[in-house]
């Protein structure tokens, strides 16, 4: 018997969530530094007993609100696997799966892919362009790319080319920026957090008459306070620690569902990073 094709959908940010992909940091360590988060946690390193109990607790979180949530399986050779954003993503009805350009990354592909396949899901491989969905942000027909170490011009070409109906804004970051999704975030039709240190001007001030945007300091981009989970109906998933940003999402009408993650970011990446979204809205 044919196996079904399963449905995916996935228009923007900030709509509600329903169908996403995980994986427990269950061998989570940082083998070599590959980002600058990591440089001034390299020499602590990571406790997985706490960084498990903390992922757990945020698989809670997200059953709670009626989340669908598969776990992929933990693989030993793939420390950064915790990180599922990066691997793929979803824009409309189309899933992309990542070419990952750091060698300690490389392989989390095929587990995905994989995964994929057993269950009836299709997507498009980006063999050959290096690229990872934490520089792709969706809104509506248009897709914001970063450029940054992890994603090439050539792989914003390719998206481009399988997606002709969508309007690509690519902007670089700065260099020490590890993707687009720790210094920009869409959270509604209309609003953004945004760290405006890590994007040259001219796209601070195009992103300023889109969105309403939302300012994230220093010390809070550093702790991944642009990085919260967006799961619809105003609901954000965020650390405690970023108090900041907590206050002006709740200013704005927000409810903000504080989860302690502060384990898990010592290796560069938070909540939005741990979500591949299959199904939004």
């Amino acid at each position: 018997m044919k196996q079904k094709k399963k449905k995916l959908s996935c228009h923007n940010e900030y709509d509600s969530l329903h169908t996403i992909i995980l994986c427990p940091p269950k061998y989570m360590e940082i083998t070599e530094v590959i980002n600058e988060t990591q440089r001034s946690y390299h020499k602590d390193n990571i406790d997985v007993k706490k960084a498990l109990n903390q992922h757990t607790n945020f698989l809670k979180v997200l059953k709670k609100f009626g989340i669908e949530t598969h776990v992929l399986p933990s693989k030993e050779e793939f420390p950064e696997q915790v990180f599922t954003r990066d691997i793929g993503f979803t824009i409309g009805k189309t899933l992309f799966i990542s070419d990952m350009k750091m060698p300690v990354r490389q392989g989390e592909e095929r587990e995905l892919k994989l995964w994929l396949k057993g269950r009836g899901f299709e997507y498009i491989d980006l063999v050959e362009d290096e690229t990872e969905g934490g520089d792709v942000l969706v809104h509506g027909n248009t897709v914001y790319i970063g450029l940054s170490d992890r994603t090439t011009a050539g792989a914003v070409e390719r998206i481009q080319a399988y997606l002709p109906n969508y309007t690509i804004v690519s902007m670089p970051i700065r260099e020490d920026i590890l993707h687009l999704d720790c210094i920009f975030n869409i959270v509604s039709e209309n609003e953004a957090l945004i760290h405006r240190e890590g994007l040259l001007k001219e796209d601070v001030n195009r992103l300023a008459s889109e969105f309403e945007l939302i300012d994230v300091s220093r010390e809070e981009q550093f702790t991944l306070g642009v990085n919260v989970l967006s799961i619809g109906n105003k609901k954000i998933i965020s650390m405690p620690i970023n108090k900041g940003v907590n206050a002006k999402l709740r200013e704005r009408g927000y409810e903000v569902i504080e989860v302690e993650f502060d384990e898990i970011i010592k290796s560069g990446g938070s909540f939005r990073c741990c979500t591949l979204p299959l199904k939004r809205g």
